[in-house]
């Protein structure tokens, strides 16, 4: 899996066979169905007195997992969140990553993606805009194994680096803050495939926190986590994304479709086996004890300050510009971010009251 400035995706560890593979499009055809249908309690939106029934389409940004937003969109389908807010709502998920090509083509209206793809489309010129921000911290932290003896950033000199694509702008920004020389440490491409650190191919690799470091340690290999946040680096995790334009013309549904997910997050937070339960019906081909890790790992990373004050999703200017300027520094942006069009808060300021979903 590449933890990159534009990379959301989380590779599988194993090749799947023709049969599993179509066995796997089955399950995820019958979930955008199951969404939309009417079935369970999720089902079509009944008319709800002063609101106008809506259809909107929201696409995952990878397979059905326990990603915190998927979740978020799970729970609101199952607990009949989103009939609450007259929507009806059709889940998909990405196969290939063309979910945000597909939104800002205006043929879905809401999907995910991290806060480096959405800086990384608005500097591209592409209306691409946060509406909450569930990851308030960093997805993506670096492994090295327990007993490398590699205690501290200074002990990446010498050492060799695993990346997939492009060297990631949080690698460069830990770097930097420990006055360690990026150059001292070798830096070679690999395979989405985290065995090449367990087997010794490489001694530090990028991770995604609530991804391999549960298959590393499923195998017998233990690791040792270094988490950008624990060094002042500025990166934010996934988001709920619409475009601009879809948002300031259907503001009513922006802010009725987040309600319901932001209701939806809540409720997992507060009933994680209850959550997990759900995730499994959308899942059903995933290990429920590594969905359990998935969404453990992603509530306990969502829950910041920031959040426990506002509410969970809550993104502010000052998060945003500073994850704008330290892609700047490392030229994965080639131009100051416009950062007020990059994110909207204006549903969010409707939503939550003191921290809690108002009705």
């Amino acid at each position: 899996m590449f933890l990159g400035p534009t990379s959301l995706f989380k590779k599988p560890v194993h090749v799947l066979t023709r049969a599993r593979v179509a066995l796997a499009v089955v399950a995820v055809m019958s979930v955008a169905l199951t969404a939309c249908s009417g079935g369970g309690s999720g089902g079509n939106a009944s008319p709800v007195p002063g609101k106008e029934v809506k259809n909107v389409t929201f696409m995952a940004g990878f397979k059905p997992q326990a990603n915190l937003p998927f979740v978020g969109v799970y729970v609101a389908h199952e607990k009949g969140y989103f009939k609450d807010e007259a929507l009806n709502v059709t889940v998909r998920h990405a196969q290939s990553g063309e979910h945000l090509q597909l939104l800002l083509a205006g043929e879905i209206q809401f999907s995910t993606a991290n806060g480096a793809q959405v800086l990384s489309r608005n500097d591209q010129g592409l209306q691409l805009q946060s509406i909450a921000l569930i990851g308030q911290k960093s997805e993506q932290g670096f492994a090295v194994g327990a007993s490398s003896g590699i205690n501290s950033v200074k002990d990446w000199e010498g050492k060799t680096f695993g990346y997939k694509g492009t060297v990631p702008a949080e690698f460069l920004a830990i770097a930097r803050a420990n006055n360690v020389d990026p150059a001292k440490v070798k830096q070679v491409s690999v395979v989405f495939d985290p065995r090449v650190l367990s087997e010794g191919r490489v001694d530090i690799l990028p991770v995604f926190f609530s991804n391999e470091p549960d298959i590393l340690n499923n195998i017998g290999y233990k690791t040792k986590l270094f988490d950008p946040d624990d060094f002042g680096v500025n990166a934010l995790g996934l988001t709920y994304v619409s475009t601009r334009e879809y948002v300031a013309k259907d503001p009513d549904a922006v802010e009725r479709f987040l309600r319901a997910v932001l209701r939806g997050v809540n409720y997992a937070d507060k009933n994680r086996g209850e959550a997990l339960d759900i995730v499994m019906k959308f899942a059903p081909q995933e290990d429920k004890e590594h969905q359990r890790y998935m969404l453990n790992t992603e509530l306990d990373r969502a829950a910041t300050d920031i959040t426990k004050k506002n509410g969970m999703g809550w993104q502010t200017r000052e998060q945003w510009q500073g994850m704008a300027d330290m892609l700047l520094q490392f030229q994965v942006l080639k131009k100051p971010a416009d950062v007020p069009n990059v994110f909207n808060d204006v549903a969010l300021k409707k939503i939550y009251k003191d921290g809690k979903v108002q009705p």
